[in-house]
């Protein structure tokens, strides 16, 4: 069993993301730009975007982050996207989800321009990934992508379960290792639900990534031997014992189902160092097209 080391991956990405900033810097080049926008006080966003903030510094990027009470109207949110959208120096620009009830995440994002839609979420985006067209590849699914290529771990013929269909993780990733590319060119089924026997199609999965994030879904049962396990659940659960009073937990029973696997994701440290990483080469990639 080897452990799909998410930090040691995404660190390579970014230290040579600092190099083509410092050498964007000596060329007196425009240096990248991502706007974040956070709406409300949700700790699970509020940790996310310092992540980012943070890695954006560490890298060399500029970052710009727009804090909004939970109750601003979607009128208003939609004029500070327009903004974004108007500013040169912005070269991408993300909203965090999930967005308060009272506004329309598909509204939001669809207002996007998607040359910074460095997030991927913009129908734009998702119509060229469907195509194998160039475009922003959503930060998670294509975090996954550049691990699995990072180790060198061939797909091809592979059978490959997804659990959950969400268009952040569960869609993106059924078309990303389905494409006739390495990681890819696998025979994908997507789980949900509504799925019956979920069981039996992971006993039969080469790869199994999960992602509906309830907490030990994935048991030692449900996985045959030497196969792959991308973790991509991340659920809070109260612990006294921890300072924060909470630790982190994934979708898979990795204590049991890591013995089992050829590899696997740990949780934390695995896919979300990742997910910073992919948004990280996005965003920079939004800026060589306007360099």
């Amino acid at each position: 069993m080897q452990i799909l080391d998410g930090k040691k991956v995404a660190q390579s990405i970014k230290d040579q993301l600092k190099l083509n900033v410092a050498q964007l810097a000596t060329e007196g080049k425009k240096i990248p730009h991502l706007a974040a926008v956070l709406v409300g006080k949700n700790g699970a966003s509020e940790t996310y975007v310092a992540a980012k903030t943070k890695a954006c510094e560490e890298v060399g990027f500029k970052s710009t982050l727009i804090l909004y009470e939970e109750e601003i109207t979607e009128n208003k949110l939609l004029e500070k996207v327009h903004e974004l959208n108007k500013n040169p120096d912005v070269d991408g620009i993300l909203v965090q989800l999930p967005l308060p009830g009272h506004i329309s995440a598909e509204e939001v994002i669809n207002e996007i321009d998607p040359d910074k839609d460095v997030d991927g979420f913009h129908s734009i985006s998702v119509g060229k990934m469907v195509q194998g067209l160039p475009t922003f590849i959503p930060a998670t699914p294509h975090g996954i992508m550049l691990m699995l290529e990072y180790y060198k771990i061939d797909t091809k013929g592979m059978h490959a379960v997804i659990i959950g269909r969400s268009n952040i993780v569960g869609r993106p990733m059924s078309i990303l290792l389905s494409e006739n590319k390495n990681p890819g060119n696998c025979t994908v089924t997507l789980c949900h639900s509504k799925t019956k026997n979920i069981a039996e199609f992971c006993r039969d999965a080469d790869i199994i990534v999960a992602a509906l994030g309830k907490p030990h879904f994935l048991t030692a049962d449900m996985v045959k031997e030497g196969a792959i396990v991308i973790d991509v659940g991340i659920t809070r659960l109260a612990d006294s014992t921890k300072k924060s009073g909470f630790r982190l937990s994934g979708d898979v029973d990795f204590e049991n189902v890591s013995s089992k696997c050829s590899y696997i994701t740990p949780v934390p440290g695995g896919v979300g160092p990742m997910t910073i990483a992919a948004l990280l080469k996005n965003t920079y990639r939004a800026c060589m097209m306007n360099n």
